[in-house]
């Protein structure tokens, strides 16, 4: 997935992805937080642009079933939003 792909998703479902993933009880205001402002530092660094759920998995806050979840759901609530 090429940068510029990554970015685009990241902008249109990450917010919503951080605000379901707490609503679940997978992470803490705090690790979304760090978990945000570390995607934002990796991008600034030039590191490229990295998911959320990515990184949450990398930092062991989330297990790959739990981000299929927050993934679930945020696509049922999007297709609502269609309606």
């Amino acid at each position: 997935m090429t940068d510029d792909v990554r970015k685009k998703i990241s902008q249109k479902y990450c917010p919503r992805f951080g605000q379901i993933a707490v609503e679940f009880g997978f992470i803490n205001e705090a690790q979304l937080a760090e978990a945000l402002a570390r995607q934002v530092h990796q991008e600034l660094d030039g590191q490229g642009h990295r998911l959320l759920g990515e990184i949450l998995f990398e930092k062991e806050w989330m297990s790959a079933p739990q981000i299929d979840q927050v993934m679930t759901a945020l696509f049922k609530h999007m297709r609502e939003e269609e309606k």
